[in-house]
């Protein structure tokens, strides 16, 4: 089994990739709608269009990890991505035209260039990781190591984006990525096939993952699950601002909620020892029912409510980042496909990650809109429209992946 030392190298580039998925997914909706003022319902349609388009590149990136992976050359091109991640996130920030029409071509440019960067760096580390594989402590070792990093990520970029700007922003990204890619190098190396060995085919089949029921069941797990946690993503700022009204307290919020889901993540990977990575899972996914049902006693000045909300749906979240991986690599591994198509496999994974995000913001911002709500509104009924779309709809998509989570118990021993 590696060492936490060994994974710890490979997963403290985690740190700042999640660093930059905060203000890529979280604060850049609010910073067009609200900052730049750019309608709700045009931005909806940029965000749905650039990351439904991100998403499908995804699979054939991970088809082209593969073969980077398989030749030694994912720390050259890992770098690569590193670098026009930071190039296209100062683009993004960092708008140089004016005007409602220019404002929206120039953001849907920055948007795509950012998010293929970014893509690339997420399925190499995903595959990178699935790739080391070993036994189920290990697998979650390894994911832990990656989502702990990850979260104190979220919780740097929560602080740095909304109280020290974009600028301090990015340079903290640059440097972590830097930091990151370091130590990802002097890690463990995911397998290099050797000199003058011919390819993989399974590596240039992109519907392989897909031909496994395994990897079918857990992908319906998680798509469900990741539209419930995709919504309130989306939304969680315009709740703060006007469901609260407590916009100042929006840093603890945010912070408290990602803080306690990183102090979670030893005991959830004890939690998997236990009960096995689907039942954590679907615990989890119970814990975060619960909290979101809360929300609908929430009014205007309601602090301490949404803190205890913030706090037990950030425990949940613990689940949602160590119980996931841990079955992808499982499934990989039974079917066969280690050391060969990894990639393949992470680069759909992060396609329907993505994908949830894409269906959150292309279809809760328009709804909302026309349901009559729009920043700033104090209005009773676009209020209830924004606390329904904020804490029942995610409970809705919460409750059809427990479902999944029982039709893969009957289907899987690892459950």
């Amino acid at each position: 089994m590696l060492s936490h030392h060994a994974s710890a190298r490979y997963g403290l580039i985690g740190l700042p990739l999640a660093f930059a998925a905060i203000p890529l997914y979280v604060v850049l909706p609010a910073h067009y709608g609200q900052t730049l003022g750019v309608p709700l319902g045009l931005l909806g349609l940029v965000l749905l269009l650039t990351r439904l388009a991100d998403a499908f590149i995804d699979p054939w990136l991970g088809r082209w990890v593969d073969q980077l992976l398989a030749a030694g050359r994912g720390r050259g091109w890992m770098a690569v991505a590193a670098a026009a991640l930071v190039l296209g996130f100062v683009a993004v920030f960092f708008p140089l035209v004016q005007g409602q029409t220019a404002l929206v071509w120039w953001a849907a440019a920055a948007i795509m260039f950012t998010f293929v960067a970014y893509s690339l760096a997420t399925v190499m580390h995903l595959a990178w990781g699935t790739r080391l594989g070993g036994e189920q402590g290990q697998r979650a070792r390894l994911v832990a190591w990656r989502e702990g990093f990850g979260l104190v990520g979220v919780v740097s970029a929560n602080v740095l984006a909304v109280q020290a700007g974009a600028g301090w922003t990015a340079a903290v990204l640059a440097l972590t990525l830097l930091l990151g890619w370091w130590a990802l190098v002097r890690g463990p190396q995911a397998g290099v096939r050797p000199v003058g060995a011919p390819a993989s085919p399974l590596a240039a089949d992109l519907r392989l993952p897909w031909r496994g029921a395994g990897f079918r069941r857990l992908m319906a797990v998680f798509l469900l699950n990741g539209i419930a946690s995709a919504i309130p993503a989306t939304l969680v700022l315009f709740f703060i601002q006007d469901g609260l009204q407590a916009t100042a307290y929006a840093p603890a919020f945010l912070g408290g909620y990602f803080l306690v889901g990183a102090l979670s993540v030893p005991w959830w990977v004890r939690c998997i020892g236990r009960l096995g990575p689907m039942r954590a899972w679907a615990l989890g996914m119970g814990l975060s029912v619960l909290a979101f049902v809360g929300v609908l006693a929430l009014g205007p000045g309601d602090v301490a409510g949404f803190g205890l909300v913030c706090l037990a749906s950030g425990w949940a979240l613990g689940a949602d980042l160590t119980a996931p991986g841990t079955l992808l690599t499982g499934v990989v591994q039974r079917a066969g496909h280690q050391g060969q198509a990894e990639g393949a496999y992470a680069g759909w994974w992060h396609w329907a990650t993505k994908l949830n995000l894409a269906l959150a913001a292309g279809l809760a911002l328009p709804a909302l809109q026309w349901l009559g709500y729009s920043p700033g509104a104090r209005e009773p009924d676009a209020l209830q429209a924004l606390t329904l779309a904020y804490g029942v709809l995610p409970c809705v998509f919460k409750l059809a992946a427990l479902s999944a989570c029982w039709r893969w118990r009957h289907h899987h021993a690892l459950a």
